[in-house]
């Protein structure tokens, strides 16, 4: 795996910040968040982030996550809080990115990539103009 670049790691980046607890439960044997538990932090953040974002122009649309990657920078722990720092990076079509950084202690310990496409009746379907809009007032700062 690549490092990632220096924007990536650096919470300023992005427009939208949740601190997550986590839990007991989340450890894996030798101690540290096991990766499926990083996941669902990752996700409880993306939620949050969508809900913050507060977009127009998708009545009768469904977005699909359609791909998630999630590279793992160092071991995080119970019972420090991660701070989950989101925003959109690319922006296609039919399709966008959520990117996401997850910072423990002011490190980040993990980076999340998630593509999305949005999905009518039809199928998959262009976004529409306004709902564009509202994801290009939220990407990230490089």
């Amino acid at each position: 795996m690549a490092k990632p670049e220096p924007w990536r790691t650096d919470p300023a980046s992005y427009p939208h910040s949740e601190s997550i607890q986590t839990r007991f439960q989340d450890l894996d044997v030798l101690g540290h968040i096991n990766n499926v538990a990083m996941a669902a932090l990752f996700e409880s953040g993306r939620v949050r982030f969508n809900r913050s974002m507060n977009l127009a122009g998708w009545a009768g649309h469904r977005w699909l996550v359609a791909k998630v990657e999630i590279n793992y920078l160092s071991e995080s722990f119970f019972p420090a809080d991660i701070e989950i720092a989101t925003g959109i990076g690319d922006i296609g079509n039919r399709s966008w990115h959520i990117l996401s950084a997850a910072f423990q202690k002011g490190e980040c310990v993990a980076t999340c990539d998630v593509v999305i496409v949005m999905s009518a009746s039809g199928g998959i379907t262009t976004l529409p103009d306004d709902f564009r809009a509202g994801l290009e007032a939220h990407k990230v700062r490089r």
